[in-house]
């Protein structure tokens, strides 16, 4: 019997369009894998939930006015027998709506509430399994602050940075200009809670901070400004597997034309539909043995110190001169769900994403075999004539 798998993906996200392109990668990849059924849940920029065949081309994606005109709206509902099902809604008055089972949602978000825990917290009230990282692990990974805290307080090396709100920086900008200051130029702004490197901007005097922080809060409220690395190497990792179980890929060494990797260099090459797979690297990366071993040990301390979970990237900020590593972030769901590094560790990209449903099986299993209740009479009618007690009281 086919197991369907749901395919989430899009969001409302700056990073909505990698997403479509993840989870293409993840679809094609499935086509031919029994006893797989694969079917599209593409949430739209605006926020509304849609499904259908016309969502498994991408190059629907093109026009995304075609693909609401052309796709189904759908939410999750529970049928007679307790088991959620995506409901899809017909646009004809005479073909009313249709129900499917879901299995496993492999989850395709990148950035925002896709990524955050919002969605995998969606997933656990609708008793859902679902891959990669739970509500807590997704939510900390999202928040560079966070998880640097989180890194630096079990001995993981950090950066010095300085972080601010939005709200901080109207009431009281020249308190963090100094601090910022404290650091030395150069300096690189980034919004706490976004990937792909949007928003992202190194800095070497006061005029050009001012604007780069400006330009960051137009994507977050919450930004984080850090002293720069130079000579700057960078070097990424990929766990796959259960916080108290993972192993890790090799590590690569990713090529941008610029001083950090921007966007385009991640995603807008002449094969910019390949997403991540497309940016230029070398893996597995040109440095020592003894260093690749350090980095991939670190990286399966932190996937289990943040609670990850399915298969996530690390990524490392290298000082090339003294090969002093520092952890920069983690995503959660990587781009591409970082295949290309697991291709080159010897795991294939379907036989990749087969393991990451079955440890979302495997999660959600041990999840049901704890208590999920507690029994009590707590609503008998001595509780109810207390209840009733409380009021007029303060």
């Amino acid at each position: 019997m086919n197991k369907t798998i749901l395919v989430a993906f899009g969001g409302a996200s700056p990073e909505h369009e990698v997403s479509v392109i993840t989870a293409h990668q993840a679809i094609a990849a499935l086509k031919n894998e029994d006893p797989f059924y694969v079917k599209p849940l593409y949430i739209t920029k605006s926020g509304k939930w849609l499904t259908g065949d016309y969502l498994l081309e991408l190059k629907h994606f093109t026009d995304l006015k075609k693909v609401e005109t052309n796709s189904n709206p759908c939410s999750f509902t529970q049928n007679e027998f307790g088991a959620t099902v995506l409901t899809e809604s017909r646009k004809s008055w005479f073909s009313g709506s249709n129900d499917t089972v879901i299995d496993t949602v492999l989850i395709a978000f990148h950035g925002s509430k896709g990524e955050n825990g919002a969605f995998q917290g969606i997933c656990e009230m609708y008793n859902l399994p679902y891959t990669g990282s739970g509500v807590m692990g997704s939510s900390i990974g999202m928040d560079k602050v966070a998880a640097k805290s989180i890194c630096r307080d079990h001995g993981v090396p950090v950066v010095d940075g300085v972080d601010f709100f939005e709200s901080e920086w109207v009431d009281d900008r020249s308190k963090i200009i100094n601090k910022i200051e404290g650091l030395t130029y150069p300096v690189i702004i980034k919004p706490v809670h976004l990937g792909s490197s949007i928003g992202v901007q190194i800095v070497k005097n006061r005029e050009s901070l001012v604007s780069a922080v400006e330009t960051a809060f137009k994507y977050d409220h919450h930004i984080l400004v850090e002293k720069v690395v130079k000579p700057l190497m960078e070097i990424n990792c990929s766990v796959l597997g259960s916080s108290h179980q993972n192993r890790a890929s090799v590590c690569e060494r990713p090529v941008g034309k610029e001083e950090i990797l921007s966007f385009d260099d991640k995603y807008m090459s002449e094969q910019s539909t390949k997403g991540m797979a497309s940016a230029d690297r070398i893996i597995p990366a040109d440095i020592s043995e003894s260093l690749s071993e350090d980095i991939r040990n670190c990286s399966k301390k932190i996937f289990s110190l943040l609670s990850c979970s399915g298969v996530a990237r690390l990524d490392y900020l290298v000082d090339s001169d003294s090969l002093q590593f520092y952890f920069n972030e983690i995503n959660t769901i990587p781009g591409s769900f970082s295949f290309y590094l697991w291709k080159e560790s010897g795991v294939s990209f379907p036989d990749l994403l087969i393991e990451m449903i079955e440890l979302a099986q495997s999660e959600h299993r041990n999840k049901g075999r704890q208590i999920q209740s507690y029994e009590t009479n707590l609503l008998n009618t001595k509780a109810v004539k207390g209840i009733k007690g409380l009021k007029g009281t303060k």
